[in-house]
């Protein structure tokens, strides 16, 4: 399990990059969608012309106000069809320019993580997204064929992680706090790109609290730390039947491929933080 958890961490800059980079929010812009917008619009449009319930539901940690002042409106102004085109076109001008269509092993990486993808490609119950990304045809094009593989294992994931949390009773608000409480990213961060108002970020926080999860300075108690471990242990083995039928060495290669890859991204600054912003649009 360990080496499949390396796997997806050290390729999933490769995915994640569609979020931050510039080429996604110019195409989405052209089309008439603003960021957030263009965000809801472009990572749902596998499901279709998506309500916002749809989205609250499976996206699962944004505010639903901010959700629902994007959709169902996008859909008057672009179609599912165009915006998945436009987030493809810029996964792989973005991938491009990364320099990742030049790196060592790319056809090996591609093969590897295709299998993966397709073997959790049988196992569709219960994960929504992940299946209207599955039902998606495949690139020709192996940079583009990478950004799907990784998309659709990303989503594969996603859907589990979101059963384990649900499974423990928590929420996609207290999800946030938890994570931010963790250390591992600002809270500030997380509560304002998604849009949470900062009183009902406070009561998240007085709920964990009185569950025993945050200690008094607010930061992981130890129950808390255990939970937080459990869900993402969960996690882990609910996405294993996509890596699994790499078996362990195909792992282990799978982890060790990914590495330049995701440092790419990484170093090409695809994954700059600072768009995000308080702004709703």
């Amino acid at each position: 399990m360990k080496a499949a958890r390396q796997a997806w961490r050290r390729l999933e800059p490769v995915h994640g990059m569609i979020y931050f980079v510039p080429e996604a929010t110019r195409r989405y812009a052209e089309l008439g969608l603003k960021s957030r917008a263009g965000y809801f619009a472009s990572r749902s449009a596998a499901m279709g012309r998506t309500s916002a319930e749809q989205v609250i539901a499976t996206f699962y940690n944004f505010c639903p106000d901010l959700v629902r002042r994007a959709l169902p409106a996008a859909w008057d102004v672009v179609t599912p069809e165009d915006m998945l085109t436009a987030r493809s076109d810029a996964a792989a001008e973005a991938l491009r320019r990364a320099g990742v269509h030049e790196l060592p092993h790319l056809d090996e990486t591609v093969g590897l993580a295709r299998r993966a993808a397709l073997a959790a490609c049988e196992h569709l119950e219960g994960r929504p997204l992940f299946a209207a990304h599955a039902a998606l045809p495949w690139p020709e094009e192996p940079v583009r064929q990478l950004w799907h593989a990784q998309t659709l294992l990303r989503e594969f994931r996603g859907d589990g992680h979101i059963a384990a949390l649900l499974t423990e009773g928590v929420g996609g608000l207290e999800a946030l706090v938890l994570h931010g409480a963790s250390g591992e990213v600002p809270s500030a961060v997380l509560r304002i790109s998604r849009a949470w108002p900062e009183e009902e970020w406070a009561a998240a926080v007085d709920r964990l609290r009185r569950r025993g999860l945050l200690g008094e300075d607010d930061t992981l108690s130890a129950e808390g730390t255990a939970l937080r471990r459990h869900i993402e242990d969960r996690t882990d083995a609910l996405a294993l039947p996509a890596y699994g039928a790499l078996g362990e060495e195909g792992c282990e290669r799978l982890a060790e491929l990914a590495r330049p890859f995701g440092r790419a991204v990484v170093d090409a600054g695809l994954l700059d933080l600072s768009g995000l912003r308080k702004s709703e649009d």
